[in-house]
């Protein structure tokens, strides 16, 4: 990552409103919870790529296991899960006569498992690193750590005992919580790759859907509107919990900076509180977000109620904007779009800007609000103006950004799906973009999905080869983190350097990340069982 960091305003004044906090409280959210037993023990083997774990034993060894001083064991619960531990313990040999010192530490995939933390040098909190250090004087029955974890590896580390006794595991169970209830149809009519695909995902929301949708169980374990931006359409089609983003949309409106802008997160315990963090298009998906909710639902009280805190955004956002465009700093990310080294953001946000201004229109033709939808309509005209005369450049057949001149394809992929360009155009600029190796890639699975979406939207239909390339980029991509052995889909993720973390360290990435589930949506919406056939139109390089 570059040395730009995100825009905050740790000076800033917070404003709270009670009563959007308390329709949050009363949405109904229910934690659904079960009792999950290790599987197996396991050994962590060092292979290409990430680290794999080997079955080491039946589970059936584990009870009476002694432990003594700097012997381990790893146990494998069979699959990813976010909840509580409790692990039962007892002494053999003498009676004991000192504190047993333990180490438990959580894993999400085993490579964390071989990993140092005290070598950690990443620029985040080694905080987030999932490990406890236990001292237990009286060994003999249940020890419950309050601590909820992510993970589907448990290492149990014995660091000390005396000489006269051993450390022995008679058992262990996880208390598994989320908030997701329904089962989701499992997608048979798709190739087997894509239905593996397809519950990894699944497995991915899931574990994010708590009392939030929170963008990583393991880290940060808050809300980001980003993620929630594609989480909440994720599960529209799949666990159908619109109680959940619901609630979310009146958290964030119940919290803000005191002039109404939005924060890029908000944290829930002890007491919703916005964070100081800000992202022009963070803020702006807020929008999107009741749009997709209120599309979805039909709920017009809260349309109503969110309907200002909306708008806001968008005179908030004219605060980062120059001659209609965004201004990005040098120093400071205003806009997220990606971590990719090198990503100039203002073409891609110009998309972003299209993209918002549609959905706002459509909400204030609904909310009847006069004079709103007039004001937004010649926002628009204006950001598509703009996109055309700014950032398009006819020599090269892309959008580029300022102050580079460089054409990324995520700045492609938002231009399209924004509808700055339509038809034949976008097809064919889509065309280019995927097999355009010039061009400046993309990172997280979160622009990843950008690019994906933008491919299916320029489709004109089942046989059109920008469906093939699409898919051929979930497999490629997706795919590829399940060839590692992802139970859930990660925060970041390189095919070319799977060690790669935007916090220069992997210990910290987030191996569960609510931005990484969108392939379950994709797949349900531009797959379906049965779909019409439209032969596909040549590509061609105009505006």
């Amino acid at each position: 990552m570059s040395g730009k960091v995100m825009k905050t305003d740790p000076g800033m004044r917070r404003k709270t409103n009670p009563s959007f906090l308390r329709k949050a409280a009363e949405a109904k959210v229910c934690i659904h919870k079960k009792a999950v037993r290790p599987e197996g023990l396991v050994r962590i083997v060092k292979g290409d790529g990430f680290a794999k774990a080997a079955l080491d034993g039946e589970i059936e060894a584990l009870p009476g296991m002694a432990l003594s001083r700097g012997e381990r064991v790893i146990l494998d619960f069979g699959d990813h899960y976010v909840g509580y531990l409790s692990i039962k313990l007892s002494a053999s040999g003498s009676h004991q006569d000192a504190p047993a010192f333990l180490r438990l530490k959580f894993a999400e995939i085993p490579q964390e498992l071989l990993e140092d933390s005290e070598s950690y040098d990443g620029w985040i909190s080694r905080g987030w690193i999932q490990e406890e250090f236990l001292h237990i004087d009286s060994l003999g029955g249940w020890v419950s750590l309050p601590r909820r974890y992510s993970f589907r590896y448990l290492e149990v580390l014995v660091l000390d005992t005396s000489e006269k006794f051993k450390v022995c595991i008679e058992d262990a169970v996880l208390e598994a919580v989320s908030s997701a209830s329904l089962e989701p149809r499992a997608l048979t009519y798709l190739p087997p790759a894509l239905q593996r695909i397809d519950r990894i995902a699944l497995a991915t929301l899931r574990d994010c859907m708590q009392e939030v949708f929170e963008d990583g169980p393991k880290r940060d374990r808050r809300l980001w509107l980003g993620d929630l931006r594609l989480a909440a359409k994720t599960n529209y089609l799949t666990f159908g919990d619109t109680e959940l983003v619901k609630r979310c949309l009146y958290l964030f409106a119940g919290s803000t900076r005191d002039d109404g802008k939005i924060a890029a997160c908000l944290f829930t315990e002890p007491e919703p509180e916005c964070d100081d963090t800000f992202l022009w298009d963070y803020s702006l998906f807020f929008i999107s977000v009741l749009h997709d909710y209120y599309m979805e639902t039909g709920d017009e009280e809260t349309l109503h109620d969110l309907w200002p805190s909306a708008y806001r955004q968008l005179e908030t956002a004219l605060e980062d904007m120059e001659d209609g465009v965004l201004k990005e700093s040098p120093e400071v990310i205003t806009a997220f779009i990606d971590w990719k080294e090198g990503l100039d953001r203002e073409g891609a946000s110009q998309g972003v800007w299209i993209y918002v201004l549609r959905q706002a229109s459509a909400l204030a033709s609904i909310t009847g609000l006069p004079g709103q939808a007039d004001w937004i309509k010649g926002l628009l005209d204006e950001a598509l103006r703009k996109a055309r005369d700014v950032f398009w450049d006819g020599s090269l057949c892309y959008f580029v950004s300022r102050p580079s001149g460089k054409a990324s394809k995520i700045t492609q992929a938002w231009m399209v799906l924004s509808d700055a360009v339509t038809g034949e155009d976008a097809r064919s600029l889509m065309l280019r973009t995927v097999d355009d190796e010039s061009l400046l890639g993309v990172m997280t699975p979160y622009a990843y999905h950008t690019l994906v979406e933008a491919l299916l939207h320029a489709s004109t239909g089942p046989e059109d080869l920008l469906r093939k390339k699409a898919l051929d980029m979930i497999l490629s991509y997706w795919g590829r983190m399940a060839e590692f052995g992802a139970d859930t889909f990660w925060e970041s993720f390189d095919p070319e350097d799977p060690y790669a973390s935007p916090y220069g360290n992997m210990q910290v990435n987030s191996f569960c990340h609510a931005w990484s589930c969108t392939p379950s949506w994709l797949l349900r919406e531009y797959f379906p069982a049965n779909q019409a056939s439209r032969p596909p139109s040549k590509p061609r390089c105009s505006l």
